[in-house]
């Protein structure tokens, strides 16, 4: 089983900020994918379904922490204790501020780089879990981070983030069989950063 986490806030006032990227891109997976309805479980909205690669049928845990996403940590750590999943089964989906507008890259582990949301996670479980990271940019000026990941994005994001949405979702199934090099290629083959 694969679990994959979709970091952001849940109130409807956030829901197209840049910190709920992680949010959007689970939403898109389910949508795609035919997922099963949201549910309230782990202090978290999740659903279930299948993703199907090279390595087989994997049953897919999508989860939305509803612990706010400085909290996410107590969401996840739910879910794998439940599902009792090492923490390589766990893929992480957040929002970037070190990498540029609609570049995206995938890796396992590492610092949290100031993002309260891995930071969370990895007080929860280690840092040996699985990222996807959607680059957002950074304002230029650390007193403005804040405000900047809590600002909708832009009409002109839309060009790159919309394309970059369905390149994850089509390419979601590669994570199933564990090709996380082989899913970030054909994403960012298919939604090249601007």
């Amino acid at each position: 089983m694969l679990i994959i986490v979709g970091l952001g806030n849940p109130e409807a006032k956030y829901a197209n900020n840049r910190h709920n990227a992680g949010f959007m891109a689970v939403d898109e997976v389910a949508r795609v994918h035919g997922f099963g309805p949201w549910r309230a479980k782990f202090s978290a909205l999740v659903c279930e379904g299948f993703l199907s690669s090279d390595a087989g049928r994997f049953k897919t845990l999508l989860l939305k922490p509803q612990t706010y996403y400085n909290e996410s940590g107590r969401a996840v750590q739910a879910a794998l204790s439940f599902y009792k999943l090492p923490l390589n089964n766990v893929i992480v989906f957040h929002d970037e501020l070190d990498l540029d507008p609609g570049k995206f890259r995938v890796k396992t582990g590492g610092g949290a780089a100031g993002n309260n949301g891995i930071k969370s996670i990895t007080n929860a479980l280690g840092p040996d879990f699985r990222r996807a990271r959607i680059g957002i940019g950074h304002p230029g000026d650390k007193a403005k981070v804040t405000a900047y990941v809590l600002k909708d994005f832009s009409k002109a994001d839309a060009d790159w983030f919309a394309p970059l949405l369905d390149a994850i979702a089509d390419a979601a199934p590669l994570l199933a069989g564990g090709k996380d090099n082989a899913f970030q290629t054909q994403v960012t083959h298919r939604a090249p950063a601007p």
